[in-house]
């Protein structure tokens, strides 16, 4: 079940964050030293923050416990950013994360929105897969110097008259 969440959901919601996204931190060797700003150090004090900023925040429970969690923001008219989908490892593989993922494509198709853009660690093959497998295209990517990694860019298209629920 997803539910939007609220600002005093947001401790264990960054408390989920930094568990799903350990993972990733441990596969591609990234420390609070070479990569401080990774999802997977992310504090409660910036999920308040992004709260306050109207980012939209929503979280996946399995039995009343929050097991995963995303954000979406406005970036342009008709285009959202989708930020930090995560799943605790534990409860991977059982289509919690493409069930997330799809509440995002109707809320956006809610907002009037028709487009999903989504940045990755391009290295990330599974992922960038997993994302083309759902329907994201892939557009660019982009070397920045203070990341030890590439960031690869995604989109998602509402396709007309197709139904999203």
């Amino acid at each position: 079940m997803v539910k939007e969440l609220i600002y005093s959901d947001l401790p264990l919601a960054a408390e989920v964050i930094r568990t799903s996204f350990a993972t990733v931190a441990k596969e591609f060797n990234l420390t609070e030293q070479n990569c401080p700003k990774h999802t997977s150090f992310i504090r409660p004090e910036k999920l308040q923050k992004y709260f306050n900023q109207g980012l939209l925040m929503y979280g996946f429970y399995e039995d009343e416990r929050l097991i995963g969690y995303v954000s979406l923001s406005k970036k342009e008219d008709r285009v959202f950013e989708l930020h930090s989908l995560a799943i605790l490892p534990e409860y991977r593989h059982k289509g919690y994360g493409k069930q997330l993922l799809d509440f995002c494509k109707v809320k956006v198709k809610e907002l009037c929105g028709d487009k999903i853009t989504i940045g990755i660690i391009e290295e990330n093959i599974v992922l960038k897969d997993w994302y083309t497998a759902n329907s994201f295209v892939h557009t660019g990517t982009k070397k920045f110097d203070h990341l030890p990694f590439t960031v690869g860019y995604m989109m998602w298209e509402i396709i007309p008259n197709k139904d999203y629920v």
